[in-house]
């Protein structure tokens, strides 16, 4: 006797007033009709960007422990149409059925399935072109207006700052921490300072890190 395929029904609302039992009762039928045995995906925070969840039952895909997804809507897996297109894509190439309440269309047992992944494909292509040069086009503008570009200079105030406490036996790591600025920087200025004949090299848990770029 064949086993029974496994369904993921990815359970997610759009706010906190929202309930996933209008979503479920809808699901359960939609699985049972294709012949699968639900497994419950719901994510709890609604509103958050991390989506713990998802990516567990994509870890789930990708291992194969589940055949198909079903979901209430596109619009659940991804606050981006091309990222629900993506994940779409992905769940298609590991064999995964997806299948909506809301797109029929997407089922992925009918004839057009495979036009439909050439065109999921087609647009997710564009739509990173298309961000590709909204991105070049927004450097470009900040360049004519004379706007820097990058990351902002770490405050040399706070620098010397963190690099005293180092001198004084406080780890780097904690410095940086309770100054405000990056281990990278801090490490940088040290070995700067040192090169100058300043003194502040890193306490003896980190000594490598800054002799090897102090020259020492």
């Amino acid at each position: 006797m064949a086993a029974t395929k496994r369904a993921a029904v990815y359970l997610r609302v759009s706010t906190d007033r929202q309930t996933v039992q209008n979503q479920l009762a809808d699901l359960e039928r939609l699985v049972q009709a294709r012949g699968f045995e639900a497994v419950i995906y719901e994510e709890v925070e609604s509103a958050a960007k991390a989506r713990p969840v998802l990516e567990r039952l994509l870890a789930d895909a990708r291992a194969g422990r589940i055949d198909a997804l079903a979901v209430w809507a596109l619009d659940r897996l991804h606050r981006s149409m091309l990222g629900a297109i993506q994940t779409v894509l992905e769940l298609d190439r590991l064999g995964v059925r997806v299948i909506s309440v809301r797109e029929s269309w997407l089922d992925t047992d009918s004839p057009v399935r495979p036009l439909l992944v050439a065109i999921f494909g087609w647009v997710a292509e564009q739509e990173r072109t298309r961000l590709i040069e909204r991105t070049k086009a927004g450097m470009q503008r900040a360049k004519r207006e004379g706007k820097k570009i990058g990351r902002p200079r770490t405050s040399a105030v706070l620098l010397h700052a963190a690099a005293d406490l180092v001198e004084r036996g406080v780890p780097v790591a904690e410095a940086a921490r309770v100054k405000g600025v990056t281990r990278a920087s801090l490490r940088r200025w040290l070995a700067e300072r040192a090169a100058r004949g300043g003194g502040g090299n890193a306490p003896e848990d980190e000594p490598a890190q800054v002799a090897g770029r102090s020259g020492r």
